[in-house]
């Protein structure tokens, strides 16, 4: 059964600014019995498509709650499952009680990445995501008894690897919802930022791991727990970032007018100034 993985809290990383203290309460969490239904739901789905988990799904979620325009099921459903939903869940009643399993953990993530709550407490840790522990010492030692061969080994993912790569392949597909207007920007940092500590989770180069994390912790080493809790964090900042991002009114672009004295757009001949342009001229 999937577990819910509790993050310890590290300082939150540079994020989103402005956030007033107002303490909330308690994140919600999934009952034992949704994640027993989440659990036997994947099994099915992942009949048809192996490649479904509920851990991915969950990575889906937090990216299609943080994202700026809401998508319904209806929208969303097919962008992450194709056709195998449908496969999968044929019969209008087991259509129905599969969605309400799935919503049943949408309600719980929203709850988490609830934008109040997260600008009252931005240090604060409230999204707890659904992650399997991939030890990697079990790797080696099943790798050892002959239970995984040597391709599988390669494989074994780290832990809130499968998460991180729901997170981001969900962005691949709503990539027109997450771009902002000016690459150079103090937004678009932001966003990068942001989205590099989700991206940390899925780095199998160690090369380049250590590098990242060298240039955004210098002299410090982070374990993974504290990894998956900076994305968690980043995770939470985007979600403040994009509503901060709707919020804000659309930029007003004005036509350049005639100089004074250019021909006045009425076609009558004259110079702007002599026209429409002379103090008293009506528009």
């Amino acid at each position: 059964m999937a577990r819910l993985r509790r993050c310890a809290n590290i300082p939150v990383p540079a994020g989103i600014a402005g956030r007033s203290p107002n303490p909330m309460s308690t994140p919600p969490q999934s009952t034992e019995a949704d994640l027993e239904a989440l659990d036997a739901l994947f099994e099915r789905l992942s009949g048809f498509d192996d490649t479904l988990s509920l851990e991915w799904f969950d990575g889906c979620l937090a990216a299609l709650i943080c994202v700026p325009r809401v998508l319904a099921p209806s929208q969303w459903l097919p962008l992450l499952f194709d056709d195998t939903w449908e496969r999968t869940f044929a019969d209008p009643d087991d259509v129905e009680q599969a969605l309400g399993t799935l919503l049943r953990r949408w309600d719980v993530v929203a709850a988490q990445l609830d934008p109040e709550a997260l600008f009252g407490e931005p240090e604060r840790l409230r999204l707890q995501p659904l992650m399997d522990e991939f030890d990697p010492a079990l790797r080696d030692r099943l790798l050892a008894e002959g239970e995984l061969t040597p391709e599988q080994a390669a494989d074994w993912p780290g832990t809130g690897e499968i998460w991180a790569i729901g997170f981001l392949e969900t962005i691949d597909r709503v990539a027109g919802d997450w771009t902002v207007i000016d690459d150079g920007s103090d937004d678009a940092q932001i966003l990068r930022e942001c989205l590099q500590c989700v991206q940390a989770l899925v780095e199998r180069d160690a090369a380049k791991l250590r590098a990242d994390l060298a240039a955004r912790h210098p002299g410090r080493a982070l374990s993974r727990d504290e990894l998956i809790d900076e994305a968690c964090f980043a995770v939470q900042d985007l979600r403040c970032f994009w509503l901060e991002q709707s919020l804000r009114p659309a930029p007003r672009h004005v036509e350049k007018g005639p100089g004074r004295n250019d021909p006045c757009p009425c076609g009558s001949g004259r110079k702007f100034k002599k026209c429409h342009g002379a103090p008293g001229a009506q528009p």
